[in-house]
């Protein structure tokens, strides 16, 4: 079985009234190569009326952000022409590749009636071959992205990316990143192969899981050492996960804001190039 490193506790980190837990960087673990970020916004419920999520207009080059709705919606525009609103159970995907600028906020609708609401937003690196990529968008409803039952119904795997289980992901991104959150009845058990060169990422979003005999809850995220490749989970209670794994990139990573590069002077660029307006025009 792979061997557990360590557990790190997200930290809370709120972005004006939006209750928001940060499970990386943090001062305890900077990346999960290639994994680089993850925000969990919520669980909480907005009154009526609100303002909404205060994601507005901002810039994005060389990585990918991977957004799940669990409650509450989020409204996307982005400067290559791309509109949706994604509800619960949804997922986004955006490369953001050589640039593009987007905005994140909640629907008129949300913003008039409130209601509960979590989202976790996770950003994944690009390899240095594809950080200069065309930005492209996925933005997909619940019932578009598939479900895989396991342990008679005890474990539903909403296959994100790549392949669970023998079945395919609704998104086949450009690196070989495996991504999906799973849902655990009490005493549901899951059992995955994983080669021990893949980086796991792990984060428990509700409830409490046993995962190769470490018990781990809510809002926390698990890292391993790269030196097995049975993963085996037992739910303690009711539990939701995000659950990933890829095969680290073994590149430098500059990051600095919204930017994500291989050097210092990439990054320099990527300000220039956002300057001069060659992330697109913002039509908002």
């Amino acid at each position: 079985m792979r061997t557990i490193k360590q557990q790190h506790r997200a930290i809370s980190a709120p972005i004006d009234d939006l209750v928001t837990y940060r499970a990386l960087p943090t001062r305890a673990v900077e990346h999960l190569d290639p994994f680089l970020f993850l925000n969990h916004h919520g669980p909480q419920t907005y009154p009526a009326p609100n303002r909404g999520l205060p994601f507005g207009p901002h810039p994005h080059r060389g990585f990918e952000t991977v957004t799940f709705i669990l409650n509450g919606d989020i409204m996307h525009q982005d400067s290559g022409g791309h509109q949706s609103v994604i509800g619960p159970g949804g997922i986004q995907w955006m490369t953001a590749g050589s640039g593009l600028i987007h905005s994140e906020i909640s629907s008129d609708e949300f913003k008039r009636t409130g209601g509960p609401l979590e989202i976790l937003q996770l950003w994944v690196n690009l390899p240095a071959k594809d950080k200069m990529t065309a930005p492209h968008y996925t933005g997909l409803q619940e019932p578009e992205i598939p479900t895989v039952s396991l342990d008679e119904g005890r474990v539903l795997v909403h296959a994100v990316s790549g392949e669970w289980a023998g079945t395919a992901g609704a998104v086949q991104p450009l690196a070989d990143v495996q991504l999906a959150t799973i849902n655990f009845q009490a005493g549901g058990r899951l059992s995955l192969s994983i080669p021990a060169e893949r980086t796991i990422f792990f984060y428990t979003i509700r409830g409490r899981l046993r995962v190769n005999g470490q018990e781990t809850e809510a809002r926390q995220l698990v890292e391993f050492n790269y030196d097995g490749d049975e993963l085996q989970v037992e739910a303690s209670s009711d539990a939701v996960l995000l659950l990933g794994h890829a095969r680290p990139f073994g590149e430098p990573i500059v990051a600095y804001g919204p930017f994500v590069m291989n050097t210092e002077a990439e990054i320099r660029q990527a300000y220039q190039d956002y300057q001069a307006g060659k992330f697109g025009v913002w039509q908002g």
